[in-house]
């Protein structure tokens, strides 16, 4: 039953379409027909040229990861379901039942759960997105590399990463070593799933560069 429960609320809390509510309610249009027709910050800032917005539209997705997952460890104090909120969440984020499955790409409604149950892969990724940013000044480029590595990290490095997981809820029953790969491992791949389109646009946009040179 418990798993169920955390199921129910990582899915209902994530698949609240922000962006798609804020801008039918704010300018009228549906950004699923417009701009790249992703459901998330990124495309709310380009369709709706408010920085506001924008800004807005991230904070709550992140929130909605972070609430989900607190609730879940009030309830049940165990990873594994603060775990399965947190992933059930970003499923929900990226396939909402209110817009016909269709969602954003599940960073932020990640990283306001990891920032709760594990910490330092919040960090790694962000350390490897700056890295990636530097290295090809592309957003799409540092989350496409980040989202890769930290998954390749997460699941052949586990048992590290728990060991520093405890950090804001120290008195959490810790997952297994499973437990915490296949939840994180799955998180990021259904992230990197969502990535394809912007990673085909990408690999276009350098062979038209490579082209011109």
């Amino acid at each position: 039953m418990n798993y169920i429960v955390s199921i129910f609320i990582g899915y209902i809390i994530g698949s609240i379409p922000t962006a798609y509510t804020l801008l039918k309610i704010i300018k009228g249009v549906d950004i699923r027909e417009n701009g790249s027709g992703n459901v998330g910050a990124m495309n709310t800032l380009n369709v709706s040229e408010s920085k506001l917005i924008g800004f807005f539209v991230l904070f709550v997705d992140l929130l909605k990861g972070l609430l989900s997952v607190f609730i879940s460890i009030l309830l049940f104090d165990e990873f594994i379901y603060a775990g399965l909120t947190m992933l059930f969440s970003v499923i929900g984020h990226c396939f909402s039942v209110w817009i016909r499955f269709k969602g954003g790409r599940g960073l932020a409604t990640a990283a306001g759960g990891s920032v709760l149950i594990s910490l330092p892969v919040l960090i790694i990724w962000s350390l490897l997105w700056v890295i990636g940013f530097i290295f090809r000044k592309s957003i799409h480029f540092g989350n496409i590399s980040a989202t890769i590595l930290t998954g390749a990290i997460v699941v052949t490095s586990s048992d590290i990463l728990m060991k520093y997981s405890g950090i804001i809820f120290p008195e959490l029953v810790p997952a297994s070593t499973l437990e915490y790969s296949v939840i994180f491992g799955t998180m990021f791949l259904i992230i990197f799933i969502k990535h394809i389109d912007p990673l085909k646009n990408y690999i276009k946009q350098q062979k038209k560069k490579t082209k011109v040179v």
